[in-house]
């Protein structure tokens, strides 16, 4: 008890010449709640600290609490789409129309011309009409609120035939069967989880049936003893019954995939034109813009499911449509260098090799220990599964400690530098690495050898 008496009021301290520099910093509600949580620790521990180490101990809760959770990483795992590191980086026109449209007041929902309230999603719509040749156009927030959304709009109480091997489940354990529950709609699968049919399909409708829904599987494959129905013919079928065909195409591509040397990913336009009513897709994966689900197709269809009161729940922002709206203008313009994705995708094997030896290069001089190996780069986000890109990357193998030490010391640089780990080597693939980031990673390396 006696030594306790020996502990500062919180008032003492706040009055303190320390406590000043650090109001002048971070605003005396925030230095008071940091002062009264150490007390409150010496207190319960019965350790006094010195006067030095208890300011010490208040900067650092201060810190703590001020640090960004989200903040910028080096991509160098060569996974050109990472959910967990935001999928596509924006463009930089598309970045820089969010932040000038972020501080001001905009049109967002208001028309110059009548002077009277507009509406968001009509803002983009005319762009992503001309581009994939849809009749109407729509932005939410993202493809699973795009799928929920039309699917309680047009199929809430009735049945949607899906079949059984595209029931998907995408990440962080969302699950299509999931999303039609929710939306009230009565799930009925078809087919086997490899083989459906066109006649599985057909002999599934009843009178309650409203929807045929078709299912991109965007992250992950099937082989072998395999049978899908193309789109154009559950089309045919679903005129046959007067039934609405919904296509949940997942990544959102406008540009062939296979000028790139890759697999064919269907297009938003390919899948109109062979008959979908309704094309839901993510604007942040292949096409390369901000976070956003797009509806696209019938326009008495599109005005139908924004005008049910859910869509207010899952609208867009100000910011995402701006950065929607630049990244579209780059399509319209074919100014397609400037999207970081397609330059990724795009990127010769020679800049990318060329890219790991001036790497290396610096390292070396500095006495740094690394080799250049051949990889391989993906293109992720529930994009191309089983697509692999060949690579050039760096690799280190740690002389001390291990791999995953080597990996957490990367990542705990400022900022972060995320790599992958192969064979116990720490490889970083110069393919998902933004111009202008090799200092980072040189400097990242070096501080994690040391």
């Amino acid at each position: 008890m006696d030594t306790l008496r020996a502990l500062p009021s919180v008032h003492q301290l706040l009055e303190a010449p320390e406590a000043s520099a650090m109001i002048a910093s971070h605003g005396r509600p925030l230095v008071r709640f940091a002062v009264q949580r150490v007390i409150d620790e010496e207190r319960r521990t019965g350790a006094i600290a010195q006067p030095d180490a208890r300011w010490s101990a208040i900067e650092r809760v201060i810190q703590e609490l001020r640090r960004p959770r989200l903040r910028p990483v080096v991509n160098a795992t060569g996974v050109i789409l990472h959910t967990n590191l935001g999928r596509a980086p924006l463009a930089p026109a598309a970045a820089e129309a969010a932040a000038a449209i972020a501080g001001r007041y905009s049109t967002l929902e208001f028309d110059p011309q009548t002077g009277r309230r507009g509406r968001r999603h009509d803002l983009a719509a005319d762009l992503l009409r001309h581009l994939s040749g849809a009749e109407g156009a729509a932005v939410v927030n993202n493809c699973a609120a795009a799928v929920l959304l039309m699917l309680t709009a047009l199929a809430k109480g009735k049945e949607v035939i899906v079949a059984r091997g595209e029931l998907v489940e995408i990440g962080g354990g969302f699950r299509m069967p999931d999303v039609m529950r929710l939306s009230g709609a009565r799930m009925v699968e078809v087919g086997t989880t490899n083989r459906t049919r066109a006649e599985d399909y057909a002999a599934a409708i009843t009178p309650r049936t409203a929807v045929i829904m078709k299912v991109h599987a965007s992250n992950f494959q099937v082989i072998g003893f395999t049978e899908t129905v193309e789109l154009k013919d559950l089309a045919t079928i679903a005129r046959q019954h007067q039934l609405l065909l919904l296509h949940d195409l997942g990544s959102g591509a406008l540009l062939e995939t296979a000028a790139y040397g890759l697999a064919e990913e269907p297009r938003i336009q390919d899948s109109l034109l062979s008959g979908a009513d309704l094309v839901a897709c993510s604007a942040d994966k292949l096409l390369g813009g901000p976070q956003a689900g797009l509806l696209l197709g019938s326009a008495a269809l599109v005005d139908r499911v924004m005008k049910h009161p859910l869509a207010r729940a899952v609208r867009v922002d100000k910011m995402t449509l701006a950065a929607l709206i630049a990244t579209l203008d780059l399509y319209l313009t074919q100014s397609i260098a400037g999207l970081p994705i397609w330059e990724m995708l795009g990127a010769s094997a020679e800049s990318i090799a060329a890219r790991a030896r001036a790497w290396l290069s610096r390292l070396t001089e500095r006495g740094a220990l690394a080799e250049i190996v051949a990889a391989e780069s993906t293109v992720g986000g529930g994009s191309l599964p089983g697509e692999r890109l060949p690579t050039t990357a760096l690799a280190i193998t740690p002389r001390r400690r291990g791999a995953a030490d080597l990996l957490r010391r990367l990542r705990e640089h400022e900022p972060p530098v995320i790599g992958r780990i192969v064979e116990e080597r720490v490889l970083l693939d110069p393919r998902t690495v933004l111009p202008g980031e090799d200092d980072v990673i040189v400097e990242a390396v070096i501080a994690a050898l040391a």
